[in-house]
């Protein structure tokens, strides 16, 4: 009995066929979004913030998972009522999200410890892992390395055991500081102390599947490197010194990554 498909239909599914045959054996191809420096408990953060939200959501392309890279509060984290709205803004978004607290989550100071505390009970550790679509996520904070906040927590003692734990698996390293020098008021300033950034950075270096470091704090558009690991800085959802609300689409296709900046009313 003659075949009742039609030609095209046998025509697109050899070509689908095709394609698949000749991808990578375990290629992996997906996207992800970042969203950075929130600040609610400022100006109208929460506003923008919802617009974020909405535009992740609408995306015309599967997002598999939404990073929220720190500074979520603008220093009011101990606020309950701010808590509940940032939580109640996020909770529309239809990927996976995973947090990191950022400096202002966690303030220098006597009020240190309590900060932390609310952030682990109301949003979630301080560093984790998580796999998405066979990538490892690690999301560490990593503000102690930079400065004397107030609170124990080794970083990189967590990243040297994540990374351990990882194997040979492609890896994606979320942190809210860059570790190079910030540039503004046309002048740079210092960042993490050399004897911290020397060792994040060799530790990053010696392992090859680290695929890329993603941050935020600087409230711009930036990428630099770590060794041959591209560290990306993305821009700010914040009013803070009058930026446009932003995000990132990021592509994660057979160990390189790239991204889409997107701008939001």
């Amino acid at each position: 009995m003659q075949s009742r498909i039609p030609q095209k239909i046998k025509l697109s599914a050899l070509i689908i066929l095709l394609f698949a045959l000749a991808l990578p054996v375990g290629a992996q191809h997906f996207y992800f979004a970042q969203m950075t420096d929130t600040h609610f408990g400022y100006g109208d953060n929460t506003r923008r913030t919802e617009n974020v939200v909405a535009s992740i959501n609408a995306l015309p392309i599967k997002i598999e998972a939404v990073v929220v890279t720190g500074d979520i509060f603008d220093e009011c984290i101990l606020d309950d009522k701010v808590v509940e709205t940032a939580l109640n803004t996020f909770k529309p978004l239809k990927p996976p999200v995973y947090y990191l607290p950022g400096n202002n989550d966690i303030v220098e100071g006597d009020k240190a410890p309590a900060m932390r505390d609310a952030f682990i009970k109301h949003i979630g550790p301080l560093a984790y892992q998580a796999t998405v679509k066979g990538v490892v996520f690690l999301m560490v904070y990593s503000e102690p390395l930079r400065v004397d906040v107030g609170v124990e927590f080794d970083a990189l003692g967590w990243l040297k055991r994540a990374l351990r734990d990882a194997g040979d698996k492609p890896v994606i390293i979320f942190t809210h500081t860059p570790v190079n020098r910030d540039f503004y008021l046309n002048k740079m300033h210092d960042g993490w102390p050399e004897s911290n950034r020397k060792k994040w950075e060799s530790l990053i270096s010696s392992h090859k599947n680290v695929k890329a470091v993603i941050t935020g704090h600087f409230h711009r558009d930036e990428l630099h490197w770590i060794g041959d690991v591209p560290q990306f800085v993305c821009p700010p959802v914040s009013s803070l010194f009058g930026r446009q609300n932003a995000f990132r689409m990021y592509e994660y296709n057979n160990g390189k990554v790239s991204y889409r900046t997107i701008y939001v009313d």
